[in-house]
């Protein structure tokens, strides 16, 4: 393809850079025409009608509602059925929301799983006999889950004595969902039936023996996350559920159903039920249109993030000499960046947060291995390693480095042993691991900004920025700029203030760059608003 580039003269056209960004654009384009085919339901017109399956109950007709508990996962009889809620006059275009005690039985309290079971018929008729029947639609959902407790904390020095609870084997137990959500599609809609989408046909029960469809019933499980479940003791009899209901749209059930089986075919991927927990948090807790808007940005911060990711690696590649550049700062960036992720693998941190880290871990010791010009040789079983030879600039660069370290230490190591003396003293930890990864973790978030000193005390001394990572720390800035979009509609005031912050730092820097204090302020901004945004996040 690159020789195919050249003879078209396209070389300085066509770039491995723009490459990315014509996919990139196009995966945006094809995301955003799935979501609109999902709302965008083939209808039934006059010229076909004959093809068309029907509401089977009136526009204006009430129903029964009811909803039942029980121990068993499938269609049962009444008897082994414990009603909870029975509404006789519902209608699908009422929203309302109604609070019931729920008499949990004996065997819920050790562990075994209760289901709801929601069930819509016509009004006055049994769902358990014929012909209510077949006229009847059902939904059933678990109400409990099964969660792993946390692990107690405890002051290390006042509480040496205690049981350690941390270390004996933690089993599940059994939390209840005290909200239940309750959608059915209110508007009447004719469907083609040889135009529509299997899914739809799957979500729509037809009455048998003709071409109507009972009310399409949803009972929302993306709504109910394990951070707002409730412990079930052993001594408890009753529990609190509330039940809300409120119409949707058939887009609307399509585009969670698709959802829910995504995150289904995660799970044999290594992904836990918290994992999928913090990724259904993000469509429950954000408007749809916010969503759709939030998803439009993120292509453009992964975009950043995979062109900062090569740029760096291209430069660390390429990179022959470590003149103008820190040492120490490299050695600082993959020290914190392991301690980072063993403090996010001690607080069983999602995946999808741990593997980034870790693979953030593995190219920062191989930029290590760079900026020391290591060597490893292989003598049979051995390995040896080398370290290369250095020039007389990088000698020099190296001693006003080591100078800048001698002046931070005298003032950073008593900040790192005086905040984790005051943290064995006054927090709770689950064990000393626990404390050291904390007073660790907690030194590199507050002190970070302080390593930086070297490199600018290396760019002041050689009177230069021209031997940076320029075009990687701009990617970088971009991709945290976008990454502040995404979180704007969470952390709105501090957002606002550190996106402030990050453009005061780099819009001025073209200016600032033309002098010899510019390229150090412009270094200052370029890497420490990207680390204080990272930290910040």
């Amino acid at each position: 393809p690159a020789v195919c580039i050249r003879m078209l003269g396209l070389g300085r056209v066509v770039t491995f850079t723009s490459v990315v960004v014509v996919v990139f654009t196009g995966l945006i384009f094809n995301s955003f025409w799935s979501l609109y085919s999902l709302f965008e339901i083939p209808l039934c017109t006059l010229k076909n009608e004959n093809f068309c399956v029907r509401p089977y109950f009136g526009p204006d007709e009430k129903l029964d509602l009811r909803v039942y508990i029980s121990t068993l996962s499938s269609a049962a009889a009444s008897s082994s059925l414990v009603p909870i809620l029975h509404d006789n006059n519902f209608s699908a275009s009422e929203s309302w929301s109604k609070t019931v005690n729920v008499s949990l039985p004996s065997s819920a309290r050790y562990n075994q799983t209760l289901y709801v079971h929601v069930i819509i018929c016509p009004r006055g008729k049994s769902p358990f006999e014929s012909p209510g029947n077949s006229q009847s639609i059902r939904a059933i959902v678990p109400q409990t889950t099964h969660i792993l407790p946390k692990s107690t904390a405890f002051n290390l020095i006042a509480g040496a004595n205690e049981t350690k609870s941390n270390k004996s084997a933690l089993r599940p137990v059994t939390h209840w969902h005290p909200a239940l959500n309750i959608h059915s599609v209110a508007d009447r809609l004719l469907f083609d039936r040889k135009t529509l989408p299997s899914d739809v046909w799957y979500t729509v029960k037809i009455v048998p023996s003709t071409y109507f469809y009972l009310p399409i019933l949803y009972v929302d499980r993306m709504s109910t996350l394990q951070r707002q479940t409730k412990l079930m003791n052993k001594g408890d009899t009753v529990k609190e559920l509330q039940i809300n209901y409120s119409p949707i749209s058939l887009g609307m059930i399509r585009l969670l159903n698709h959802f829910t089986a995504s995150l289904d075919t995660m799970k044999p991927l290594g992904f836990s039920d918290k994992d999928l927990d913090e990724l259904k948090g993000i469509f429950v807790d954000t408007n749809i249109y916010l969503l759709a808007l939030t998803f439009f940005i993120s292509f453009f911060h992964l975009l950043f993030d995979f062109l900062a990711f090569k740029n760096d690696i291209s430069f660390w590649r390429k990179r022959k000499t470590m003149v103008g550049l820190s040492t120490r700062v490299v050695l600082w960036r993959c020290f914190s960046q392991a301690v980072i992720f063993f403090y996010l693998l001690d607080e069983h941190t999602s995946l999808l947060v741990l593997i980034p880290a870790g693979i953030g871990s593995i190219i920062e010791i191989w930029k290590v291995t760079r900026a020391l010009k290591l060597k490893f040789v292989w003598t049979g079983w051995m390995v040896r390693i080398e370290r290369g030879e250095t020039t007389k600039n990088e000698d020099e660069t190296e001693n006003f480095d080591s100078q800048a370290m001698s002046y931070l230490s005298y003032l950073l190591w008593p900040l790192v042993i005086g905040g984790a003396a005051y943290s064995l003293l006054y927090t709770a930890h689950r064990s000393w691991y626990s404390w050291i990864i904390n007073s660790l973790v907690n030194g590199v978030y507050a002190f970070g900004f302080l390593f930086m000193l070297p490199q600018l005390f290396v760019n002041y001394k050689l009177k230069s920025v021209a031997h940076l990572p320029w075009r990687a720390f701009m990617y970088k800035v971009s991709s945290r700029i976008t990454s502040l979009m995404i979180l704007l509609s969470m952390y709105l005031k501090s957002v606002v203030i550190d996106f402030w912050v990050c453009c005061t730092g780099m819009f001025p820097s073209a200016w600032l760059s033309r002098n010899r204090l510019g390229n150090f302020c412009c270094y200052w901004c370029s890497c420490n608003i990207p680390l204080y945004i990272h930290i910040k996040q």
